[in-house]
């Protein structure tokens, strides 16, 4: 097995596990907006830390799962071209896209998110309502995971694409 591929192996292998783990906090979800409508509309009863944590939960789910979809092929892309495209063209494609593109705006979204993730940190920010969660520093670092995550995933779509242009018989 080649660099390239152990590289693409271990890059691929965690977004996968990232993902298929992610996954289960959809349950959460599911669960936890059932009990917020139902301890809202039979009991009366609010809890806003409840309603922020699925808002959260469902960022999590985005933000964490980027790279997975992207693995699997799950992001939208304009077909026009790409469709009937041969796949040494498609290889050409996905390889621009990714250093051209994708990396170059993932590593902005890094850069600007920096600042307000340590702020976040250094206060120990919370929620502003009264009752929400506590812990809001822990939900915006995924903000910064994110972009390394969804990153590294078009590093792995670039070797690809490399391997099967240069490599690939």
């Amino acid at each position: 097995m080649s660099y390239i591929e152990r590289t693409v192996y271990f890059i691929d292998s965690i977004n996968d596990w990232v993902g298929r783990a992610i996954s289960w906090l959809l349950v959460v979800m599911v669960l936890n907006v059932f009990l917020v409508v139902v301890l809202r509309y039979v009991f009366s009863f609010g809890a806003i830390w409840m309603q922020e944590l699925y808002v959260w939960s469902h960022a999590i789910v985005f933000l964490m799962g980027a790279g997975y979809t992207l693995l699997h092929k799950g992001h939208v892309r304009i077909d026009l071209i790409y469709r009937s495209a041969s796949n040494k063209y498609k290889s050409l494609i996905d390889l621009l896209g990714s250093v051209f593109f994708a990396l170059p705006v993932i590593y902005v979204i890094f850069i600007k998110s920096l600042p307000m993730v340590e702020r976040s940190w250094k206060v120990l920010e919370k929620s502003a309502e009264a009752g929400g969660l506590p812990g809001l520093f822990l939900f915006k670092t995924v903000l910064l995971v994110f972009p390394l995550l969804f990153g590294i995933q078009f590093i792995s779509l670039a070797l690809k694409s490399i391997y099967y242009l240069f490599y690939e018989k």
